[in-house]
């Protein structure tokens, strides 16, 4: 059997750095530290912070007051930042910079006057906290068909912004939608769109004429994980989302001469090494990686752990 290794996979940018800010206030603060939801999504991450001292929390009611509180890659709203400020929290924001950058641009749109609509997915917690990071009207679609459904108080006061984990790809249809029942709609430039997202699934694509079959290594509430295998899947290549090497199921390998393995943007590359590890098991396997992007973005870590850092190393 060859396994064939996508590239990019796994680890983005901001998960890096959400990751490291936990880490690095453990140290700082030792435990506990409080964070507000999953950091990101991928118990295996989850679990190892944990075991560091780090405690999750889905309410900030369950924060004592004045303590250290990390908010998660994903974003939060105003109301829970206005929250925290009254429990006096010292609070410290893990949120990736591209969803700052829209909460941002949906913010701007609201000051002058516009409806904003999201593209995104109801419930995910990026989309909860750009929703509640807007003082006027908000709206979600996540397909043309909710587009045609949209009911808004002025055709020609209305912008877009989109959840980061989706990709260009991904917003197309629903964009065009848009454009098609309201000429006047303001976007932002597709340079908004999360690059990991986009670089992952670009690299599926290529993955998919090469493999008779694709693991998709990454927790099963991952948005990015999902479409990691929607996209195989629409190469008609078998895909599977799968956390780790345990939920290999023997039946899917039967007859597969070549498989493909890709993380998605949360998922370490420890566990891409275990699945590896569990597939070489069943026989002799022959392991290579795809040519595809190195990505070399990396963001700032916040100031006061930086600062905090500095103090204690000199």
């Amino acid at each position: 059997m060859e396994i064939v290794l996508a590239q990019p996979r796994g680890f983005c940018a901001g998960v890096v750095r959400a990751v490291e800010i936990v880490e690095l206030a453990l140290e700082q603060y030792n435990s506990p530290v409080y964070v507000f939801h999953e950091i990101v999504h991928n118990q295996y991450v989850v679990n190892d912070l944990r075991k560091k001292g780090a405690v999750f929390v889905n309410t900030l009611d369950e924060i004592p007051a004045g303590a250290v509180t990390i908010f998660s890659a994903h974003g939060v709203s105003t109301c829970v930042t206005e929250e925290a400020k009254q429990k006096q929290l010292e609070v410290i924001d893990a949120t990736c910079p591209l969803v700052t950058k829209v909460h941002m641009q949906a913010q701007k749109y609201s000051r002058a006057g516009c409806e904003v609509i999201i593209i995104g997915h109801i419930g995910h917690e990026e989309v909860e906290g750009t929703m509640g990071s807007v003082p006027g009207a908000v709206h979600v679609v996540a397909s043309p068909e909710d587009v045609d459904c949209l009911t808004v108080k002025n055709p020609e006061k209305l912008a877009y912004v989109t959840q980061t984990t989706l990709s260009v790809d991904d917003t197309k249809d629903v964009i065009l939608a848009l454009q098609r029942r309201f000429p006047n709609i303001c976007g932002p430039s597709t340079d908004d769109i999360c690059y990991a997202t986009q670089n992952r699934q670009n690299a599926v694509r290529e993955l998919s004429r090469q493999v008779d079959l694709l693991l998709v290594v990454g927790a099963h509430n991952s948005s990015n994980s999902n479409r990691l295998r929607e996209v195989c899947e629409q190469y008609g290549v078998p895909a599977q989302l799968i956390q780790d090497e345990n939920e290999i199921q023997t039946s899917w390998l039967e007859g597969i001469n070549k498989v493909g393995i890709t993380a998605g943007a949360s998922t370490p590359e420890v566990l891409v090494e275990r699945v590896i590890t569990r597939l070489s098991e069943s026989g002799e396997t022959a392991v290579r990686t795809i040519d595809g992007v190195l990505e070399k973005t990396t963001f700032v870590l916040p100031k006061v752990l930086l600062e905090r850092k500095a103090n204690i190393s000199g």
